[in-house]
């Protein structure tokens, strides 16, 4: 009999399992299961392209869904796997059928964290993570309606900036003292708070939502400070949760992910996982880590194709990200967690582009780099590398980055 392999999930992670599998001459079947009804699709348009009507769904899936058929994937969409019987090895899904398994890969990704607000469960109030969310809100987008936004990370400046640009007013709601506080630096923070209220963006930071009143379709965002925002639209993005659950009710080993090795293993042998819901070692970065972005999701599951083939290769690999507001394009290199020096390369209002280098006891550990390309790959070069500059240099913009890499 053929060797099977199941994938939870339809992901970024699960998608680029299946055709690594391939590509790694695994001759068994492949499953991909998963909850949404659509082949696998990318979730960043979401709050970029597609939440502004440029793109429509087709245009975001990863692959067309008949490349997995023609590649021997058998794509199940719209089905739930609410069981693993890992000494079986069989999983079992909402509509009651059974599927077993050789190898196991979990893709389970993350979900949009719910906020505790009482009305939150009003019509016009939305999550923004799935593809149903994003056609809810562009139900009600029009321009001249008010939108309020709960939350200043990238998803609610990203849809602010989206909003605004489809003619909407637009109020943001922070409950931390500043936009993008968990993520990067003040100087950071101030400018893209600066360059929302140029394009017309009401922020208020250091406000908690206390509750959402809906009545005669009119809903109003009321707030602890006693303000009170009506809206046509609200959109939450107060962060998201790994999905473990299933994990956890088989008896594999989680903590704030599904713990997995270098080589995407999780304490059972025959099960991978890669993605969102995980939590995996990070030799560059000296200590575990969970990551949400595609770039980890797709170099992961390359490494879970490669141990599931007797191919093994450790993932290990400085983490990246991006976010598009307005005309600016915000590049990650690494991670800022724990530094105790900023250094600026650019002036912050001039040509709507800076760097922010992230240092700790002088170590580069990341780079904010908006509309700043050639910095942004000098900067993951050196990561990778783990070469040292001077931090003068860094703020000297006479030099040119390449020179830093010899």
């Amino acid at each position: 009999m053929q060797r099977r392999v199941v994938i939870v999930g339809t992901g970024h992670a699960a998608a680029q399992l299946a055709s690594s599998l391939r590509q790694q001459d695994w001759q068994g079947e492949i499953l991909l299961v998963g909850e949404e009804p659509h082949a696998p699709y990318q979730r960043p348009p979401l709050s970029k392209s597609y939440l502004a009507g440029e793109r429509k769904a087709d245009s975001i899936q990863i692959r067309p869904a008949a490349a997995y058929a023609s590649h021997g994937v058998d794509l199940l969409t719209g089905r739930r796997v609410v069981s693993i019987d890992r000494v079986a090895k069989v999983v079992a899904l909402n509509d009651g059928q059974q599927l077993s398994y050789d190898k196991l890969a979990l893709c389970t990704g993350a979900r949009a964290r719910h906020a505790s607000i009482p009305g939150v469960e009003s019509p016009g109030v939305f999550y923004l993570r799935t593809l149903a969310d994003v056609d809810g809100i562009r139900a009600i987008i029009s321009p001249g309606k008010s939108a309020v936004i709960i939350g200043g990370g990238y998803i609610g400046l990203e849809a602010a900036a989206v909003l605004r640009g489809l003619g909407m007013a637009v109020t943001l709601l922070e409950l931390e003292a500043r936009v993008l506080s968990r993520v990067c630096a003040s100087e950071v923070s101030a400018f893209y708070a600066g360059v929302h209220c140029e394009e017309g963006v009401d922020i208020h930071t250091g406000v908690e939502v206390l509750s959402i009143e809906n009545g005669d379709g009119i809903r109003v965002v009321v707030c602890d400070d006693g303000s009170r925002f009506p809206a046509d639209l609200i959109i939450i993005g107060v962060g998201v949760i790994p999905n473990v659950e299933l994990a956890e009710a088989c008896g594999l080993a989680t903590d704030n992910g599904i713990l997995v090795d270098e080589f995407a293993r999780t304490s059972d042998p025959d099960i991978v996982a890669a993605g969102d819901c995980t939590n995996h070692p990070n030799e560059l970065l000296g200590r575990r880590v969970r990551l949400e972005s595609v770039p980890n999701a797709v170099e992961q599951a390359k490494t879970a194709a490669g141990t599931l083939c007797d191919r093994p290769v450790p993932y290990q690999s400085y983490p990246w990200f991006w976010s598009d507001q307005y005309d600016l394009k915000l590049q990650i290199a690494g991670l800022s967690e724990g530094y105790d020096q900023v250094v600026l390369r650019g002036g912050k209002d001039r040509q709507r582009g800076f760097v922010a280098w992230y240092l700790r006891g002088g170590r580069l550990l990341a780079a904010d780099c908006i509309n700043r390309p050639k910095e942004f790959m000098v900067a993951r070069q050196l990561l990778a590398r783990g070469l040292a500059v001077d931090p003068v240099s860094l703020a000297d913009e006479t030099i040119d980055p390449k020179n830093w890499l010899s």
